[in-house]
This record gives C-alpha cells, structure tokens and sequence, in this order.
C-alpha cells in the first residue's frame, strides 16, 4: 500500500454561477489553468493525480492524471468522492487529498500540511472556526476506512459531506496560512482575481 496519497481534483461541477468551466479559469498572474496548476502542484508536493467527475473539458490539458467518473454518475460530491475512494484503493493508495478546480490558491506546501499531517482519523480535515463546518476539499481521507461508509451513505441518498463527517471519526488539519489561502476558491465571475 503506498503511503502517499492520491490528490483527488474533483471537476464534476456544473458551474451554473460561473458560466464557464472552473478549472479551465487561468490562475492569478499565472500562465496556466487551475487543473494545470493543480496537477503541477500535485506531482512537485509528490502525489499522483485523478480528475474526479466530467474531466472532458480537461483531457487534452492533463493527460498525465487518472480520469475517474463519479460512481454513480451525477450523484453529486459523494459520488465522486466514493469515486475516488475506489480508484485509490485500487492504485494501492492508502489516503486521498481531495480539492476541488476552483481552487487556484493551493500550494505544494498545502498539499504537503494535508497529506503529511499526523492523524489515523478517517478524515483530515480543516475548519474555520470553532462552530464552523468542516471543509471537505482539501481534506484526507482514509480510503479503506471510508469505503463502506460511503456505500451505505449513497444508499441512503445523502449527497452532503457534513453527512458522512457525523458518521466517522474526523480529526482538525491546523489552519496554517497556507491552508487558509488554499481553502478559497471562485464560484462566480466577482470571485475572479488577475
């Protein structure tokens, strides 16, 4: 079983509010896109890369990175998580990282904080406060220690990830100013930064 884990880019979403596909936006001051940059980042913090959903948009962009449809299909960010759990089972990786393409504010060092911060909770994840949900991209998960779950959670048609986070055990990743900075991301055109 590889230790490292796998860096999840889930790239299912719709983007209805953006109008464009997130992922293709190009990252500020930068020359690429955010997939680019994330599987860039991906690799120089050391992880192998799956985009997790409709990855047609970002094929010809990253043919490096594992394409993985959600499992079931359109069965929202569980799905494509369960997806993802699959995959890194099968690929002999015992963690994933997921993060999201509308993210252009991760760094290899937040990946590095993610994937490398002690914990054997099923999930690692940040938080923004006392009170405040826990934040599922880039987050860890535990993917043996998820598997069932996930199923019986599908199931069950639960499609939100506060859900699953009250059925296991979930530790606090540290809020260090690069995870902060990462956890932003663009969700309509005023989010946009040059």
């Amino acid at each position: 079983m590889d230790r490292r884990p796998l860096l999840a880019i889930f790239v299912g979403g719709r983007s209805r509010r953006m109008g464009t596909h997130k992922g293709l936006l190009p990252t500020p001051g930068g020359s690429e896109t955010i997939v680019e940059s994330l599987v860039r980042l991906g690799r120089e913090a050391g992880l192998d890369c799956a985009l997790i959903g409709d990855a047609g948009p970002y094929w010809q962009l990253v043919p490096e990175a594992a394409r993985i449809d959600d499992d079931p299909p359109n069965g929202g960010p569980l799905a494509g998580l369960r997806a993802a759990v699959r995959h890194a089972l099968a690929t002999g990786h015992s963690h994933l990282v997921a993060v999201a393409c509308d993210m252009p504010y991760v760094t290899a060092e937040a990946l590095r904080e993610a994937s490398e911060h002690p914990s054997s909770a099923a999930v690692l994840a940040p938080r923004q406060g006392p009170g405040a949900p826990w934040e599922p991209m880039l987050a860890r998960y535990d993917a043996a220690r998820l598997a069932d779950v996930l199923d019986k959670t599908l199931v069950e048609q639960a499609r939100s990830f506060q859900k699953l986070f009250e059925m296991v055990e979930v530790d606090r990743l540290p809020l260090s100013l690069a995870v902060a900075r990462a956890l932003r991301d663009w969700d309509e055109p005023g989010d946009i930064e040059p």
